[in-house]
């Protein structure tokens, strides 16, 4: 299962959003997205999961929860249009 992960801290690593989603089962990848130009994190990222069932056990777990001061906003991802 493919995950959008929103309202990210700027600080936040891909190791530790890995880490929190590893809670729930077994992370296939977890990437941050960043600006071309500075580098810097956009503030959103996607995780997968390996299966659809750890997927949703993260994502009800994990929406609305408070982590580094930010309300994580966790969904299934869509393909872009």
């Amino acid at each position: 299962m493919n995950m959008y992960v929103g309202n990210l801290s700027y600080e936040m690593s891909e190791e530790n959003l890995r880490n929190e989603f590893a809670e729930y089962g077994e992370v296939k990848s977890a990437k941050i997205i960043t600006d071309r130009d500075t580098g810097r994190s956009r503030g959103f990222g996607f995780v997968e999961m390996n299966s659809d069932g750890e997927g949703k056990k993260a994502m009800e777990a994990l929406n609305g929860k408070d982590f580094e001061g930010r309300e994580l906003v966790v969904n299934e991802a869509r393909p872009r249009s």
